[in-house]
């Protein structure tokens, strides 16, 4: 992820009605919700919630699938999770020393020579959410 796509994410998540769309669709898991759905759980009339869906998915965190003659939102991980580990790639770089606080899976960098050896922090991350999705 870079710098521009992380701006989009988080401009999109930066109000109160689409951040409690986001963090519903992340609830529901792969299986999302319909948009009729949606409405009723989080009471918002249907044209204002086209708007943030737009919104949500032209920021490419959510994704729309077609099944018969619905639509189902849901979160797209795979775009939250880079934009965790974007925000989190540089944990504690410059002391050294991961703190507790930080990003469970937090490496920081070595230099140059032994970098080579090593998995980066964002190679590493994506090995650990590999594993948990399997």
């Amino acid at each position: 992820m870079d710098a521009s796509t992380t701006i989009r994410a988080l401009a999109a998540l930066a109000q109160e009605t689409r951040l409690g769309l986001f963090r519903l669709l992340v609830e529901q898991g792969r299986t999302g919700l319909t948009p009729g759905r949606i409405a009723d759980v989080l009471g918002v009339p249907p044209a204002t919630l086209s708007f943030h869906l737009k919104e949500l998915a032209n920021a490419g965190l959510i994704r729309a699938r077609q099944e018969s003659r619905f639509i189902f939102y849901s979160a797209d991980f795979e775009a939250m999770n880079g934009l965790v580990a974007y925000l989190t790639e540089n944990c504690c770089r410059a002391g050294g020393v991961c703190e507790p606080a930080c990003a469970p899976d937090c490496m920081p960098k070595q230099s140059a020579r032994r970098a080579a050896t090593r998995p980066t922090t964002r190679a590493t991350r994506a090995i650990h959410v590999k594993r948990r999705a399997a």
